[in-house]
């Protein structure tokens, strides 16, 4: 017995999968003060028993970063490299601005301190460290409040002990003052060389920790004595202990567990190359997965580098809630503001008294968002919102675009500008669906767009006709599927190592030909990992380990990771690099020495999958789940459009576009030009004529 659990800016989305393995879903209104309460709620609505365990994917590591809210953080470095996390890189994420704004240090240049001490690139002790100078700057912390230290010494990745002695002195001196102190140290955090992503990986991972384990403390005495587990970035789950203290692993966990959920459902129904498409209340969440879940370890977020193992998602600020607004130009924009579940699009109804537009420096009596506009061209239903428990105000939706009409100028209808603010949502989903496919050498012709969330079968349609997508499937939950995909992922730990090493050099010194090379390298990790998830209790029989490489040719500042069996073939590997870089880069250097960078262990616990149920063949006329008809605006003009139960819709039945199926997470649009069938677990599968 398991609930999932997604937390996003609008709704919280629950998943109760009973002992009878039955699946029951809700949806309740976040509550951003504190998103436990919405979790607790959504519990009682669903009388989970004591005896069920909850899989949770949190916003609040993520929420703290964007909002920056988070811990009073200290830095302490090696001496002389205070300032790394200011200097950063010479990158220029905006080419063409004249004053390019780098995000500011989630440190401030007080609280970054440089400690002497000393260790060679070949991980030997040059300098010990310099007790009296570590005693003044622990003096200060101590002094100043700091509630967390981030700490990341120059290639501690090879030699940790001084970071570990920084570590333990920290921790003494504070609890010797009766202070609870967070302490995150590089060597645990990201063992790798790049000190500036080290560092603030760490230093990530430092400031949102205390929020994130003073959440889940709150939380699981909530649930007691539930089981709670939490969803990492990478796809899998670890204990809430774990997640309290490693909390930067957690940032991307709602979507990654949309990511999941939409591999396990397209895997079950046939479908192994797919594109996901999650369309929420703040933001789209998009990533291609070509018959695997992609995984990378190059991610950021907020502006800032996070150097740990993450699903490869692409986010652009378009969702349900998007604010839209016109520039000083008069220019229509759409995000990547949004309403969020406080207040809300219009049609929620909330009396909020004048709202600003920050992005526009304009003030208004109730913010436009994309939920309104679907609703003003008739795409949602007011009616039959949430199942019918949450009524639509469509006449707040129309005085809220008057403003926003009025000021377009003649010949502005609520139709057109209503019909704009869509377009242009899709314009931005568009371009990131276009950015992982397209501008990385991926056809989207050969994939399945596969659309959840509470607005992405809104406007899957659309989207899969302008990147000529041939398949769209609508799985039967998709408004809470990320939820359910947090009761498919595996427990899961990773570890990595940086060795440096050149492969098949010219004098036959390469590290794979020593059969005690590996054992050396790999097999302490692999003891560490397989000891980390026997502490949090799986058996050791049961774990599958999974062995990785980061290669590169010899002067690149780019890694790509190779999957490495445990008896691995050094030419094999190297070919297998080649035909990596090919794939990635469009070219490869056969007659170039290809360098080892990192070593990655992931290990992994076995799950049992939810059962999906088999859907009936239809033994009634589709007629029986018609529920209404009515006009729905289409491409600029009204288009008599019929309304259907999804409940009522069972395997093999057929519908032609213009078509609105609604159910109680979600409401689907079936374009004119389209068609759509249900398969026998209850998926739709729409294709353009």
């Amino acid at each position: 017995m398991r609930l999932g659990v997604d937390t996003g800016g609008t709704f919280t989305d629950l998943v109760w999968l009973n002992d009878q393995g039955h699946i029951q879903i809700n949806k309740v209104l976040s509550t951003p003060f504190d998103p436990s309460v919405a979790i607790l709620a959504g519990l009682e609505l669903l009388q989970v028993p004591e005896q069920a365990s909850v899989v949770h994917g949190s916003t609040v590591a993520t929420n703290a970063l964007l909002e920056r809210r988070g811990a009073k953080t200290a830095l302490i470095t090696t001496a002389g490299f205070a300032d790394v996390l200011a200097i950063g890189r010479q990158n220029r994420p905006d080419l063409y601005a004249l004053v390019p704004q780098k995000p500011d240090p989630l440190v401030p240049r007080r609280w970054r301190f440089g400690v002497k001490e000393r260790v060679t690139a070949q991980g030997e002790i040059l300098m010990p460290i310099a007790l009296e100078t570590l005693a003044l700057i622990v003096d200060q912390l101590l002094a100043d409040g700091i509630e967390s230290v981030a700490v990341s010494l120059l290639f501690s990745f090879l030699a940790p002990s001084h970071e570990q002695m920084i570590g333990r002195i920290l921790r003494e001196s504070a609890a010797a003052e009766g202070i609870d102190l967070h302490v995150s140290l590089s060597s645990d955090i990201l063992p790798e060389y790049r000190e500036y992503e080290r560092t603030s990986t760490t230093v990530i991972n430092a400031y949102v920790a205390p929020l994130m384990s003073r959440y889940l403390t709150r939380l699981a005495r909530g649930l007691h004595p539930r089981r709670l587990t939490v969803m990492q970035s990478n796809g899998g789950v670890i204990s809430a202990a774990a997640a309290g203290n490693q909390a930067a692993r957690t940032v991307l966990s709602g979507p990654a567990g949309g990511v999941v959920g939409a591999r396990f459902v397209a895997s079950q129904a046939g479908f192994e190359d797919i594109i996901t498409f999650d369309m929420g209340g703040t933001s789209t969440d998009v990533s291609l997965c070509p018959g695997r879940l992609p995984t990378t370890s190059e991610g950021e977020i907020a502006g800032l580098p996070l150097r740990l193992p993450i699903i490869d998602i692409h986010t652009v600020g378009a969702g349900g809630g998007s604010l839209a607004y016109l520039d000083v130009g008069g220019a229509l924009h759409v995000g990547p503001q949004s309403a969020g579940a406080d207040p809300g699009p219009a049609c929620y109804g909330r009396d909020i008294g004048d709202w600003k537009l920050e992005a526009a420096g304009q003030i208004s009596r109730q913010p436009v968002t994309t939920t309104d506009a679907n609703l003003i061209l008739g795409r949602l239903d007011s009616a039959h919102f949430l199942g019918g428990s949450m009524r639509l105000d469509l006449q707040r939706s129309h005085a809220a675009l008057e403003e926003l009409v009025g000021r377009m100028g003649a010949g502005a209808s609520h139709e057109s500008t209503a019909w704009g603010i869509i377009q242009l949502a899709n314009a931005n989903m568009e371009r990131a669906i276009r950015r992982i496919s397209v501008e990385r050498g991926f056809d989207p012709r050969r994939f399945t767009l596969v659309a959840f969330g509470g607005a992405g079968p809104l406007h899957a349609c659309e989207l899969a006709q302008s990147m000529q997508i041939p398949r769209v499937m609508i799985p039967s939950i998709p408004g809470v599927l990320s939820a359910l995909g947090m009761l498919a992922a595996a427990p899961t730990k990773d570890y990595s190592k940086t060795v440096m090493k050149a492969l098949l050099p010219a004098d036959g010194s390469s590290p794979l030909n020593a059969e005690s090379w590996w054992s050396e390298q790999f097999f302490p990790m692999e003891a560490a990992a397989l000891a980390d998830m026997r502490d949090e209790g799986h058996k050791g029989d049961d774990l599958r380990l999974v062995r990785s490489l980061d290669m590169r040719y010899l002067g690149q500042s780019h890694e790509l990771t190779i999957p490495c069996s445990a008896s691995v073939d050094e030419p094999q590997l190297v070919e297998a690099f080649h035909q990596a870089h090919f794939r990635r880069y469009g070219y490869q250097q056969p007659d170039a020495v290809v360098e080892l960078v990192n070593l990655r262990i992931a290990v992994v616990a076995p799950v049992i999958l939810p059962v999906l149920a088999s859907r009936q063949a239809a033994e009634t006329d589709i007629s029986q789940a018609v529920v209404g008809r009515k006009p729905v605006w289409f491409g600029g003009d009204w288009v008599q459009t019929t309304l259907y139960d999804r409940q009522l819709l069972f395997a093999g039945h057929h519908l032609s576009g213009p078509a609105i199926i609604i159910q109680y997470d979600t409401t689907s649009v079936v374009s004119p030009g389209w068609s759509a069938v249900v398969d026998h677990q209850s998926n739709l599968l729409l294709t353009h004529a």
